[in-house]
């Protein structure tokens, strides 16, 4: 058996060329290296080259901008006649066609109340009383003092009639005296009737009555409180007519009057109700700048007081217009103008607009059917090259 190194030698010696012509072993053979492989990129080298070949191209793109080299696209509308309509949309209250604060003519304290907030109440019903012992006392002093009167009348009147039955045997001075004893005393008489008169009447204004036939809207007082000719005893309203009250802004205070038609809607409700301006202040409140307007119902509504309407209030209607986007109309020093688009050109062209709080104006110059307008004009220029289109 091999050894190890024994075996070594052997294996050596089988790979022993002999040399030609001769009998002695020759050196083995010199083999070549294996070929070293080439290294490959990294991942990350890939990342950090195809993140500079995309810089590159978006640089070049911001550089040249091929997507500008088009005129802008914009978006453009085709002017056409049709129905147009001027509204003037306000928020206004309902509020009674008649109304009346309740006060008392004479001061004093509350004896009785006779009704509530809310109830009904007829003309010339009782509502309220005031404590009237005292005028009852004045009147009782106004009518003894008309017995008085009354008492000395039938006096002169006796005397004058004795002084004339003494007929010679009595003196002219005499019976002219008796006769203006008989006037002093008819006068004094007409003199306390009238003072009983007027006790009463005074006495009748501590009762407090309805004025109108309506509803109790605000009872501000109670009882046993004490009251003068200037406290707010009660407000009556007849809610059988209602309107609505509202302020138009001074700025078309000219052209608001009275007959326009108007279109209302109560809050909480989806139904509308018809009606017209009934009357138009013809003071502007100068410190609001609004101008008072009454609108009325054409149908009877059933509505508590205070309750908030929207109101549009038809200023002019139109069967056909031509009209324009608000954002189309440029406004300047100038005057008002729009961009038509003419041959893929943008052109300038100043126009005249009725100005009015809406989206659309109705243009009365400077536009006719088939024009094509440029709804938003911004950074556009006069001849500026343009397509139409979204941009």
């Amino acid at each position: 058996m091999k050894s190890p190194e024994q075996q070594k030698k052997s294996d050596l010696s089988d790979h022993v060329d002999m040399l030609p012509g001769g009998d002695g072993p020759r050196l083995p053979a010199v083999r070549a290296e294996p070929a070293t492989p080439t290294p490959q990129p990294t991942r990350r080298a890939w990342i950090w080259a195809v993140g500079l070949g995309l810089a590159a191209v978006a640089g070049l793109g911001l550089y040249f901008q091929p997507w500008a080299s088009g005129p802008p696209a914009v978006a453009v509308e085709i002017v056409a006649l049709a129905p147009a309509t001027r509204v003037l949309a306000v928020n206004g209250r309902i509020a009674a066609l008649y109304t009346v604060d309740v006060r008392a003519l004479v001061g004093g304290t509350l004896a009785e109340v006779q009704v509530a907030e809310g109830d009904s109440v007829e003309r010339d019903e009782e509502l309220t009383r005031i404590d009237a012992a005292a005028q009852h006392a004045m009147v009782r002093q106004a009518v003894a003092g008309l017995d008085a009167a009354l008492v000395a009348k039938a006096q002169a009147a006796d005397t004058f009639a004795r002084t004339e039955a003494l007929g010679g045997n009595v003196t002219r001075s005499a019976l002219d005296a008796a006769a203006r004893g008989v006037q002093s005393a008819e006068q004094e008489v007409a003199r306390t009737t009238a003072l009983v008169d007027q006790a009463r009447v005074q006495l009748e204004n501590y009762t407090i009555r309805a004025p109108m036939t309506g509803m109790v809207l605000a009872l501000p007082v109670t009882r046993g409180q004490s009251i003068d000719p200037s406290t707010l005893l009660m407000t009556i309203a007849d809610l059988d007519q209602l309107v609505v009250e509202t302020d138009v802004d001074e700025a078309y205070a000219t052209q608001i009057h009275a007959g326009l038609l108007a279109v209302m809607q109560l809050a909480g409700e989806t139904t509308r109700h018809d009606g017209r301006i009934a009357r138009v202040s013809q003071r502007v409140d100068a410190a609001t700048g609004g101008l008072a307007v009454e609108v009325s119902f054409d149908e009877p509504v059933r509505a508590p007081v205070g309750l908030t309407v929207t109101i549009n209030i038809i200023v002019d209607s139109l069967d056909a217009a031509i009209t324009a986007p608000r954002a189309a109309i440029q406004t300047t020093d100038a005057g008002d103008a729009v961009f038509v688009v003419i041959n893929g050109a943008a052109r300038h062209r100043p126009v005249s607009v009725i100005d009015w709080p809406a989206a659309r104006l109705i243009v009365t110059d400077g536009l006719a059917p088939s024009d094509v307008i440029i709804l938003d004009a911004t950074g556009i220029t006069d001849g500026q090259a343009v397509r139409v289109g979204v941009p």
